[in-house]
């Protein structure tokens, strides 16, 4: 009862990463709450699918295992989870800002009359006080342990806090690369739950049925990449980013991109990077031409090393950096092209 339940995404048999990394989170947040950590993991074919969870310190995993239940349509995946947290009464349940979580969440959190905040990049335990309303009167009330899901808010112009304090569970998605994943323990051992599924599941819920899929990979390695060359709005022209693109090769490095340089064209959206692209902690980031609006940074800002390259020393991605070089994109990067050419 009441414990933190994550979602377990799986494109085939594969647990995907950003569920393993919010287990990673649920354990940190189980611990702070004294309790235990639940996983869901729903599909056809299941056999030793404890074997990719219990690491990350889960301790009881559902497995809800039907010939129907993979790939992922919506209406039996809602059932089986509603259903579930109606007997279980978890207070937070996690899933990934995915396409499927977010079908998936909407649906839950509906059902069961609870909030729900999209796209967190931080989660936390805390108290807090609010007035409440009780009949005529204004009362003070204080929350204890509740979560805070933190995110972006009002075009990245504020840092939002959300609690939920009435309704349970607390459900939040978040997106892929933002947590970390960590093994807890190698060996450890988690209950197995394996449900009727006839029980949680309507046979009416089975219309859809997926005939074929189309799975397209990456073109690139954004989410592995230890160097990543990334442009902003300031590299000033697709023709700019060759050179982005000749100093990563130097490098062996990728080129990621901010939002404005993408929706300027210069780049494919699949290399953005921020609040509405893709979450990488580099060893070595370079910010060429890049601002530093709050979007992008809650992107990269866990990397392990940061340079800025930009011509206005009050630009706001200088304030995270761990180095700055003033001056244009135009007269920096060919020196540190040839520089490291020179030096291969």
């Amino acid at each position: 009862m009441n414990n933190v339940f994550v979602y377990c995404e799986l494109e085939g048999k594969q647990v995907v990463d950003v569920s393993l990394e919010l287990l990673t989170k649920g354990r940190v947040l189980a611990n702070q709450l004294g309790v235990e950590l639940e996983c869901i993991c729903i599909g056809s074919d299941l056999a030793g699918i404890e074997k990719q969870v219990s690491p990350y310190g889960v301790d009881t995993i559902h497995v809800f295992e039907a010939e129907g239940l993979s790939p992922y349509t919506t209406l039996p995946h809602t059932s089986a989870i509603v259903n579930l947290f109606k007997e279980e009464k978890p207070q937070i349940c996690l899933m990934g800002a995915t396409v499927i979580g977010r079908d998936l969440g909407p649906r839950v959190s509906s059902a069961l009359h609870s909030g729900l905040t999209a796209d967190c990049t931080q989660l936390e335990i805390g108290d807090f006080d609010m007035k409440v309303k009780e009949g005529d009167q204004l009362v003070d009330k204080h929350y204890e342990k509740q979560l805070y899901q933190i995110r972006p808010a009002f075009g990245g112009s504020i840092i939002a806090t959300i609690v939920n304090p009435e309704h349970r569970p607390q459900m939040a998605t978040v997106r892929d690369g933002v947590m970390q994943k960590s093994i807890v323990d190698a060996n450890y051992k988690s209950k197995i739950v394996r449900h009727d599924v006839a029980k949680y599941i309507p046979t009416t819920d089975y219309v859809v049925k997926v005939i074929e899929r189309h799975v397209e990979k990456s073109k690139n390695n954004l989410k592995g990449a230890s160097i990543i060359v990334s442009g902003g709005y300031g590299v000033g022209s697709k023709e700019g980013f060759d050179k982005l693109y000749e100093l990563a090769k130097v490098l062996h490095a990728e080129v990621g991109a901010s939002r404005a340089a993408v929706d300027a064209g210069w780049v494919d959206h699949d290399r953005q990077i921020g609040q509405t692209g893709l979450t990488v902690r580099p060893k070595l980031y370079i910010a060429c031409g890049i601002s530093g609006q709050i979007q992008h940074v809650a992107g990269m800002q866990e990397s392990s090393m940061i340079i800025s390259i930009n011509n206005d020393p009050e630009a706001p991605i200088n304030k995270i950096a761990d180095y700055v070089i003033v001056g244009d994109i135009e007269e920096v990067v060919p020196k540190m092209i040839k520089y490291y050419k020179k030096e291969e």
